[in-house]
């Protein structure tokens, strides 16, 4: 706590007066382009990596960046906030991009990758971990994406590819994906490198983002209508 309230009085000396106005303009409205669903884990910080500013990412964090797939039979009170800030993301704000980012070392994963969710004595923690069941499923049946890495961050990698295909479960996300207003990313950050990866479908691997191949999906995205 020491080093917050610190942090706190070196903000409003040393950065609150550049920011002010920025932050009274967002007070009257948010308008991010950018659903960014990421991990709780305190090493994985979305806009330092992406140099965002303030106002440009709408984010979920959860353990794991797992999604629970959409489903008609849960009840209005059985949705969790997920679901909620998807709903509230895609009706109310100008979201034209999703990203999933997963990353390396990644406690809930590793948990999975183990089996030790199974014996944990915590029923929310293992309950919530077994929307990455079906990744472990594909890992053990030998899918790979990246041959150098082990266990944990392989799962890691495979469960990011499996929340995708739970977003679009929701409906919401599939008119959008259909009507061609929305693009899903998978992302994966490399604690130890601090590096990030994006998922190249042409190349089945997660490609680093390095200034030549942000050119490439720079290009990309202009030839798109």
């Amino acid at each position: 706590m020491k080093k917050l309230i610190n942090g706190i009085v070196d903000f409003r000396k040393n950065v609150r007066p550049a920011v002010k106005d920025t932050f009274a303009l967002l007070a009257l409205g948010q308008r991010p382009d950018t659903l960014f669903i990421a991990c709780s884990d305190s090493r994985v910080v979305p806009n330092l990596f992406a140099s965002s500013d303030p106002g440009d990412l709408f984010v979920i964090r959860n353990v794991g960046n797992l999604i629970p797939p959409y489903s008609e039979r849960e009840s209005l009170s059985g949705y969790g906030s997920e679901a909620a800030a998807i709903e509230f993301a895609l009706q109310t704000l100008p979201i034209t991009e999703v990203v999933v980012c997963g990353h390396s070392e990644c406690g809930a994963i590793g948990a999975l990758a183990h089996r030790h969710g199974e014996d944990d004595p915590n029923p929310a923690f293992k309950g919530w971990i077994k929307h990455g069941a079906g990744s472990l499923r594909q890992l053990n049946a030998g899918a790979r994406l990246g041959a150098h890495l082990e266990r944990h961050n392989q799962l890691s990698q495979l469960s990011v590819l499996e929340q995708l295909e739970h977003l679009k479960t929701y409906p919401g996300v599939q008119e959008r994906l259909q009507q061609g207003k929305l693009r899903l990313h998978g992302w994966w950050f490399d604690i130890k490198e601090a590096e990030v990866y994006e998922y190249e479908q042409s190349e089945g691997r997660f490609h680093l983002i390095d200034e030549t191949y942000a050119a490439k999906l720079l290009n990309r995205d202009s030839d798109r209508p």
